[in-house]
């Protein structure tokens, strides 16, 4: 992935952005109860990996879970920081986490990993197995469609994928399904998917750690 490329182009779009999508409202019911399910309340640290606007870490915090937001566009964070000042958001990339080995109870990626060229998402997913303590949730958003294949995202070019497919991957990387919501497109939305996964190894709390900014 040309992380700079698709850096340059969400901050081009920042406040557009967060006008459309930066609260959730504008988050599918279903999608805000799947991500709740398997992430409010974890025993830990979450991240939220990508975290845009910062409203879905904004929202885990307001259910106890102790989030912390991470993106890599500087206007998101300083948006985020503003918006949400009791919460946690770091200037990083989901490609090299900041991260001690198993220290954190959970990861949000909802969305940020539809960027992602097939033949980066294997070491991504890998960098957030390397992060997950064991028993440790992951849920993934992504597009979905009958074939792994790029589309023009109106902001950078994504990536579709069948979500048996993508699961593989997930698997490949360590981890377990647990669940899975599809959710068909319409007028204002593309058909999405979301997934949840365990990283096998039991349910204990992580020992906590801060997480530092990476530049």
């Amino acid at each position: 992935m040309d992380t700079e490329q698709v850096r340059r182009a969400y901050a081009s779009v920042a406040e557009l952005y967060i006008g459309l999508f930066g609260t959730t409202r504008q988050t599918h019911a279903d999608d805000l109860a799947f991500i709740e399910r398997h992430l409010a309340g974890r025993p830990g640290p979450v991240l939220d990996l990508g975290c845009g606007p910062g409203h879905l870490t904004a929202h885990l915090r307001s259910l106890g879970t102790d989030a912390t937001g991470v993106d890599m566009v500087g206007e998101f964070v300083d948006h985020a920081r503003a918006a949400h000042p009791g919460g946690r958001y770091l200037l990083g990339s989901m490609e090299r986490l900041a991260v001690a080995d198993h220290r954190v109870a959970g990861i949000l990626a909802w969305g940020s990993v539809i960027h992602l060229p097939p033949p980066d998402l294997d070491g991504v997913l890998a960098e957030f197995r390397r992060v997950i303590a064991p028993g440790g949730r992951l849920v993934v958003g992504i597009f979905v469609g009958d074939e792994v294949a790029a589309f023009d995202h109106k902001v950078v070019t994504a990536w579709r994928w069948p979500v048996d497919e993508f699961c593989a991957r997930l698997a490949r990387a360590g981890f377990t399904e647990v669940e899975r919501l599809h959710q068909p497109g319409d007028a204002t939305r593309r058909p999405h998917a979301a997934v949840a996964a365990v990283a096998p190894g039991g349910e204990g709390a992580p020992n906590p750690a801060p997480l530092r900014a990476s530049r």
